[in-house]
């Protein structure tokens, strides 16, 4: 693999596109400042050696060209901060002001340009507009792996200007090695658990997965399709009708790769999607018309945890109920628990998917686990099977 440890970067330009795409209040502030944190040490690295650091990011989505609220000045402050040097800033990305900026930038510093997708070009991929980023740098670096799933200017076309001199940072690389720890050098059992409100959206998951695994949990809102695939009674629970086969034709698969596939075989339901709603416990597959499934139930946990307990290798994407009501975080609360027990005991553990990620956090549990990706979007399209787009621009 490509990474920048394969260089010495003194007097070298490099432009990174890193990830900044940042939660701030309404005073600008971060909330989370988990993806910076992430990149300081691919920044560190190049500064360190006598590069200088060229920061490209996006924050939001602007809709029609710049926008004060989503502009990168807001990060200075905590940037400067974390890397203990003056970070630059040009107030704009391409043209004459961060070409001035950057001809006077001098070893060991970074610059950050401003917020890429006040362009259009940017999310359309530009030749031309990935030219002009280009010709900032001497070297390529991409360290955004939360982006490598688009084929957006500055995380992929730009790379065809830099033949050579293109490298992954620190964050591609170890989501790249931790993502192939679960997918191709996995120790057995593997247990890969799936959660969240859809099937839609694991449809390319479990299929990929199930030539992969030893043991396939399925929670969440999602469970509830296959239940009633299986002839289940599901009241008012979330339901995808139109996946009904598809849920099926998995449940079939399953069976004829010998793959363990545990849905739940009791919930908890409620009368209202309401944290304060009239609770209950019942069968999965028995919920009276009116209440629907909100979390899974004792049983099911128990069922769970002897099959994380046992495992090598596991992979977790999808909360196994409405973790953001209280009264229904439970299961996965429980869940994320179990994982990071299992890890302490010699398990390999990757944590993926915003939910997931979410839930690790608020649970304090994520220095408990083995690896939580930053990728989301990303990450799931490498479980699939698909080819990102920014990674592949580097390795080709």
């Amino acid at each position: 693999m490509k990474t920048i440890d394969n260089l010495n970067f003194n007097g070298l330009r490099a432009i990174i596109r890193v990830d900044f795409n940042v939660p701030l209040n309404d005073k600008f502030e971060i909330t989370d400042p988990t993806r910076i944190d992430a990149a300081i040490p691919t920044i560190n690295k190049i500064i360190k050696d006598g590069g200088m650091a060229i920061l490209m990011s996006h924050l939001g989505r602007p809709k029609e060209g710049p926008e004060d609220r989503f502009s990168l000045r807001h990060l200075l402050p905590a940037l400067t901060e974390k890397l203990g040097v003056e970070v630059k800033f040009a107030s704009d990305c391409i043209g004459e002001i961060p070409r001035k900026v950057c001809a006077e930038l001098k070893n060991g510093e970074v610059l950050l340009l401003e917020n890429l997708r006040f362009y259009k070009e940017e999310t359309k991929g530009n030749r031309e507009f990935a030219k002009e980023l280009a010709s900032l740098a001497d070297v390529y670096v991409n360290d955004a792996f939360g982006t490598a799933h688009r084929a957006h200017a500055s995380t992929t076309i730009i790379a065809e200007f830099f033949p050579r001199d293109k490298y992954f940072g620190y964050v591609m690389a170890n989501e790249l090695a931790h993502i192939n720890a679960v997918l191709v050098n996995n120790k057995k059992p593997f247990t890969a658990i799936l959660g969240g409100a859809k099937v839609s959206g694991k449809i390319e998951i479990i299929k990929n997965l199930l030539d992969k695994v030893d043991n396939l949990i399925i929670g969440g809102g999602m469970m509830f399709t296959f239940i009633k695939a299986m002839g289940g009674k599901i009241g008012s629970s979330l339901v995808e009708d139109d996946l009904i086969e598809t849920a099926m034709q998995a449940i079939e698969d399953a069976k004829a790769k010998g793959v363990n596939l545990l849905i739940p075989e009791d919930a908890i339901i409620a009368d209202k999607f309401d944290n304060e709603a009239n609770k209950n416990v019942c069968a999965s597959d028995e919920i009276p018309d009116g209440w629907m499934g909100l979390d899974i139930g004792e049983k099911t946990m128990a069922k769970f945890a002897e099959v994380i307990a046992n495992s090598k290798t596991i992979l977790w994407n999808g909360p196994m109920g409405v973790f953001e009501m209280e009264n229904f975080a439970e299961g996965t609360k429980f869940i994320a628990e179990k994982v990071a027990e299992a890890t302490s005991k010699g398990a390999f553990s990757l944590i993926g998917g915003g939910d997931s990620v979410a839930a690790i956090n608020k649970y304090g549990l994520a220095d408990k686990v083995s690896y939580v990706s930053t990728g989301g979007g990303a990450m799931l399209e490498f479980i699939e099977g698909k080819v990102l787009p920014g990674v592949q621009a580097i390795e080709d």
